[in-house]
């Protein structure tokens, strides 16, 4: 989406959403990509796509007539509904491989009856504007080139470290999709080829290693006996928080598993940087926060044993949580400039 955007803060507003397996995060910008409101809440995926869809719906409404600008901008918001801001395109980062041209989710699997969900059709019809769908580490990777640690970067990797493990990967300046739009699909690489007739669950090899969830998993066997679990406590399955808290408080076992977890890491990085040979390499995610020094020093030691001087620059997101909905700004920007370019030419 490398596309110039003209900026007139007068002609309307775009909304980017940032759709993930425990919340909602939906932001508000003016033609200039600034976020002048957002609104985040919590989600049941339990609950299903329709009741989420509704929530999505209901964040969006309520941003479009919130204050949110100035004295005189808010007080005419506050007439009604026929004061609203003028929506111009809406763009969202969803957990899920994404049939982009259809507004598709073929499949979440951290969002229980999430196939083939028309989403996109679904939310057209309720805002009659233009929408666009991409899957969440590929709107990461947008908004990092765009706002971020990678901006100006023309080939990079964007890997998200967190209950899973999603890439986007960027060639020439532009988002690489791949034949199926499943480029950068880590989760499944394999790195002991021992064990490629195994069968994994939902995630695959990688991601059962070195994602929150399998971290979790590790640790959970790791600290059973630990007093340092007990002490911290497992608040959810999927959450490894307890393990990085653990290794903080100086457990041995929990450093273990992490550096395991982040030597599996560096040699998938290794393979990364062997097939794309990328100018940067960008983490993301809560895993990517949990221990960050320890991480980035671990994967650089194992990504340079392999490569050497072939290494490329290793770094934190400089977006953090809001990577994401930057980049569903930007796609909502590009979206609205071709919107109206098409309508200027009709």
């Amino acid at each position: 989406m490398r596309k110039k955007i003209r900026n007139n803060p007068t002609r309307g507003y775009v909304v980017g959403v940032d759709l993930g397996g425990s919340h909602v995060h939906c932001a508000l910008a003016d033609s200039r990509g600034e976020i002048v409101t957002d609104s985040t809440v919590k989600v049941r995926p339990e609950d299903g796509p329709r009741r989420l869809i509704r929530q999505m719906k209901e964040r969006v409404r309520a941003l479009l007539v919130a204050p949110g600008f100035g004295p005189a901008q808010d007080a005419a918001l506050k007439g009604g509904a026929t004061n609203r801001r003028k929506l111009l395109a809406l763009a969202i980062g969803v957990p899920s491989p994404v049939d982009a041209e259809h507004g598709v989710v073929a499949w979440a699997n951290n969002l229980p009856g999430w196939t083939n969900i028309h989403m996109g059709r679904e939310l057209e019809k309720a805002f009659r504007v233009p929408v666009f769908m991409e899957n969440d580490a590929n709107m990461a990777a947008i908004g990092e080139h765009w706002r971020g640690v990678a901006k100006g970067v023309k080939n990079f990797v964007f890997v998200a470290l967190g209950t899973g493990v999603g890439t986007g990967v960027f060639i020439d300046g532009k988002l690489y999709r791949g034949r199926s739009g499943s480029a950068g699909e880590l989760f499944r690489m394999n790195i002991e080829w021992q064990r490629w007739n195994e069968e994994f669950p939902d995630t695959g090899y990688f991601e059962n290693y070195v994602s929150g969830l399998g971290i979790a998993a590790e640790g959970k066997k790791a600290l059973a006996s630990s007093p340092a679990r007990a002490a911290v406590g497992l608040r959810e399955e999927r959450d490894a928080y307890f393990v990085f808290e653990a290794h903080r408080q100086g457990s041995p076992q929990a450093t273990a598993v992490l550096e395991k977890a982040f030597t599996m890491l560096g040699v998938g990085m290794a393979n990364v940087v062997a097939v794309l040979d990328p100018d940067l390499i960008v983490f993301g995610g809560g895993v990517a926060k949990g221990a960050p020094e320890m991480m980035l020093a671990t994967v650089e030691r194992v990504v340079r044993r392999i490569h050497g001087a072939g290494t490329p620059p290793l770094r934190l997101s400089s977006l953090g949580d809001k990577a994401q909905t930057y980049g569903a700004v930007r796609s909502a920007l590009v979206l609205a400039s071709q919107a109206m370019e098409g309508a200027s030419l009709a």
